[in-house]
């Protein structure tokens, strides 16, 4: 897939006339302790708050926009739809057209209560050092880890290429999104699902000293899968009402009718 040729500066944080998204990683930067991650998987994983079908989960996110992104003002909804629409366009799998549309979808953490600084923006590992490469790294000053020397090294609580399914990221919709799809999708589209904002491990080359083998091959999944999240982008709301047929038929394919959310 080709990006987008208007011109536009995908991921300009600096540029951006939105002063929420930065007021959000702020606020996302320091609260994300390794302490708050531990207490917000203790709360939700495994899932079991309630069983909805995908539709109700897509109904939830069809009017939410991501505080987080600089780039995109409309509804969650219209995001997986282009996403989605993408990847069809280029004769991706099945599988991965649905990974597409599903991407974002743990974004329903709002629905619980959760506030967006809790369930958008980039994840990064927590209990070590916070790479310089993330987006706003400047504003961990605040998160009361920085100060904890056992959290201080590259290393921090973790072993060399213990594998990122051993690191802690920061918590949010993707992890939690695994979790739920985890029986579902191909350890492609898993990997898409739990690590597409991971963009200091996928973009920036940070954090290799953390991930293993098995972690290259889901890496190679993950950048294939960037330029569809990112670059599809547009301002213009696709057809859902057009769409649908395809996408019911797709989600009655790949998944059970509910899910454990």
């Amino acid at each position: 897939m080709k990006a987008a040729g208007d011109g536009h500066a995908y991921r300009d944080y600096e540029g951006t006339a939105r002063g929420s998204v930065r007021e959000l990683h702020r606020e996302h930067h320091a609260r994300q302790t390794l302490g708050f991650v531990l207490a917000k998987k203790a709360e939700y994983l495994p899932p079991r708050r309630r069983r909805m079908s995908v539709w109700d989960a897509v109904a939830a996110l069809s009017e939410l926009v991501d505080e987080s992104d600089p780039d995109l003002e409309l509804p969650q909804l219209e995001h997986a739809l282009q996403t989605a629409e993408a990847l069809r366009a280029d004769g991706k799998p099945r599988w991965l057209v649905l990974t597409g549309f599903l991407h974002d979808l743990g974004k329903v953490l709002c629905l619980f209560g959760e506030p967006q600084w809790a369930v958008v923006g980039d994840t990064f590992p927590v209990g070590c050092a916070f790479s310089p490469r993330i987006v706003h790294a400047e504003l961990f000053a605040a998160n009361p880890d920085v100060a904890v020397p056992a959290y201080a090294t590259p290393l921090g609580i973790y072993r060399e290429r213990c594998g990122l399914d051993a690191v802690h990221l920061s918590w949010g919709h993707d992890e939690y999104l695994y979790h739920v799809l985890r029986d579902f999708l191909p350890e492609e589209g898993l990997a898409i699902v739990r690590y597409h904002s991971f963009y200091a491990w996928h973009r920036e080359g940070e954090y290799a000293h953390l991930a293993n083998a098995d972690d290259a091959r889901r890496l190679r999944a993950v950048r294939a899968f960037n330029p569809y999240d990112l670059y599809s982008k547009r301002p213009e709301r696709p057809d859902f009402a057009a769409l649908r047929p395809y996408y019911e038929d797709l989600v009655a394919e790949l998944l059970p009718d509910t899910l454990q959310w």
